[in-house]
């Protein structure tokens, strides 16, 4: 009893002690406070207005998803190409020609079967299946495409009303917009992905023809030719390219606005070809440097350097040295701004110009031509030659130097050939406009000469070779 006993006071004062030092020595002035939370807590209701504000102004994509996939295809381009001879087609006697499939996206335009895609999405195809969203399969016609806009466009027959996407003004388009990418990105059919529009006007080429749409929309390999709409379902653009050096999406990715492929396919179902308007300058896109060089403030706007005789522009009176500040109230900050907005237009449509001339804004209606130049390599610039010109030469047909390449011009000149020239026949084929230039040139094969023939400054026939 008496052992219990001490044992019982061991511990207790052990237990004292311990307490003791922890007091003292651990807890000191930095003592943890345990705040009682039943009556200090703090709830969150899922009814608070600032919550529900942020929820319903959160863009809700699902109408526009849910209408878009059905009109969204995956089209299928089989080709032939010869791949490297082997010991078995050798055995064989046979031909090393493979089928090679490729594939990509589409997007129905119309009811009855039009559909919309990349001209590089069916480029030397021997065969397109298309593939609906329901899985139903038709063989697909190619009505027609333009390389220039990578458009293309593509008819089905269903034997009954399809579900489509209606054109929406890529014009309208705002950045920070939410958008919507839908395709087929590896084989994977009807996948949505969602981004804003992060640029426009976007050129990637560098020769000031393109003019994407850029968004942060996630496409890949596959989704080209499928559709870019915004939060009301409505098409704003087809997606054409992404920015990667891996080959997949990175961030970046660019689509044909909507404007620009609804003109080019209704050029090609009236006409048969694209209809290009020009306005007739060139010049350049202002900036520091280049204001600088030419010692005025402006650093916004595309500077008219010189004006094309006979364009639109040259008849309603713009000038060199006007600094185009907007097209039909569309801003101009450079090149592809005003070359976008262009390519919308065809022959004839008037185009609003507003230009800065000494100070003062002034908006110059101009009517839109057809163009009437092409770049002949080797030459330089040419163009349609009129009675007056021919006249002068008494000839009947030939077109018109007006631009000396700038790699030969010292050569051409050396042999008296001059801005003016008039070129009568090219490979022994008469030409009468610049479109005989370039079916001619279209026609040659690579390993054929080049024979021109013209008149020089003299009124003397010369012919040039060039291999």
């Amino acid at each position: 009893m008496k052992k219990i006993l001490t044992l019982v006071l061991v511990s207790a004062l052990g237990g004292i002690l311990t307490l003791g030092a922890y007091k003292m020595f651990l807890e000191g002035n930095d003592a943890l406070v345990i705040t009682k939370t039943e009556n200090s807590s703090q709830f969150i209701p899922t009814s608070n207005v600032a919550n529900t504000n942020a929820i319903n102004n959160a863009p809700n994509f699902t109408t526009a998803a849910e209408n878009t996939v059905h009109s969204v295809v995956h089209v299928k381009n089989t080709s032939i190409v010869s791949g490297q001879m082997t010991y078995k087609d050798l055995f064989l006697g046979r031909s090393s020609a493979r089928p090679q499939v490729g594939t990509g996206s589409g997007v129905i335009i119309s009811p009855d079967g039009y559909i919309i895609t990349n001209n590089h999405v069916i480029n030397n195809s021997q065969e397109l299946t298309v593939t609906l969203n329901d899985n139903r399969e038709f063989k697909a016609k190619i009505i027609g495409s333009d390389e220039k806009t990578d458009i293309a466009l593509l008819k089905i027959e269903a034997g009954e009303d399809l579900p489509y996407t209606a054109f929406g003004d890529s014009d309208q388009a705002k950045l920070g917009e939410w958008v919507l990418a839908v395709g087929n990105p590896f084989n994977l059919t009807s996948t949505v992905t969602a981004g804003i529009i992060s640029a426009k006007s976007r050129d990637l080429s560098g020769d000031s023809y393109q003019s994407f749409i850029q968004t942060d929309a996630a496409v890949n390999p596959g989704n080209s030719g499928g559709a870019l709409v915004n939060a009301n379902g409505d098409l704003i653009g087809i997606n054409t390219a992404i920015s990667s050096q891996t080959g997949s999406y990175i961030g970046y990715s660019f689509a044909v606005p909507s404007n620009i492929a609804r003109k080019v396919i209704e050029d090609i179902m009236e006409y048969g070809n694209v209809q290009n308007g020009i306005l007739g300058v060139t010049g350049g896109a202002l900036n520091n440097a280049f204001a600088e060089k030419l010692n005025i403030d402006d650093t916004e706007g595309f500077y008219v350097d010189a004006v094309e005789e006979g364009s639109g522009a040259q008849i309603a009176g713009i000038k060199k040295g006007d600094i185009i500040k907007k097209l039909d109230q569309v801003k101009i900050t450079k090149f592809a701004d005003l070359r976008g907005h262009l390519n919308t237009k065809r022959p004839e449509d008037v185009v609003k110009v507003t230009v800065l001339r000494d100070g003062d804004l002034k908006e110059i209606p101009v009517t839109l031509i057809k163009n009437q130049t092409f770049t002949m390599p080797l030459v330089g610039v040419i163009k349609n030659t009129d009675k007056k010109d021919l006249k002068k030469f008494h000839l009947d047909n030939g077109v018109k130097i007006i631009r000396l390449n700038d790699e030969y011009a010292q050569y051409w000149k050396q042999n008296g050939i001059i801005e003016g020239t008039i070129i009568t026949a090219i490979n022994a084929q008469k030409v009468n406009t610049i479109d005989d230039v370039q079916n001619i040139l279209k026609e040659k094969s690579p390993n054929e000469p080049l024979q021109i023939e013209l008149i020089n400054a003299k009124g003397e026939k010369e012919r040039y070779n060039f291999r």
